[in-house]
């Protein structure tokens, strides 16, 4: 029997099926994380400048990037703030609804499958 042959044994060392006994090597596929779009949800009662501080702070933009986000949140309702791995949206997502709970603002932070 060569090395990259198995034989396969039943009762008494006799093969399963009578086949020749060949090992089959399955390939593993790793597939990449699905990712989630974080929102940002206007309301007509957070302030602009918290609204720039959050997108600063939490998600890492300058502040003409932030205020211009932010001007389209308020503009068409929601925006997009970034797309992540799951438990990063997650985590992006508690850390705004946080601050605008310590900062007693009605700010809403979603995430969704993108």
């Amino acid at each position: 029997m060569r090395q990259d042959q198995i034989r396969l044994a039943g009762k008494d060392d006799e093969p399963l099926d009578g086949d020749s006994d060949v090992a089959v090597q399955t390939k593993i596929r790793t597939r990449k994380p699905p990712m989630y779009k974080v929102l940002l949800l206007n309301d007509d009662y957070t302030p602009m400048e918290f609204v720039v501080m959050v997108l600063e702070r939490f998600f890492g933009m300058n502040h003409a990037q932030a205020f211009e986000l932010m001007l389209t949140v308020h503009k068409k309702g929601l925006a997009v703030v970034g797309v992540f791995a799951y438990e990063i949206a997650e985590t992006k997502v508690n850390q705004v609804m946080d601050a605008a709970r310590q900062h007693q603002h009605p700010l809403q932070c979603t995430m969704e499958k993108e």
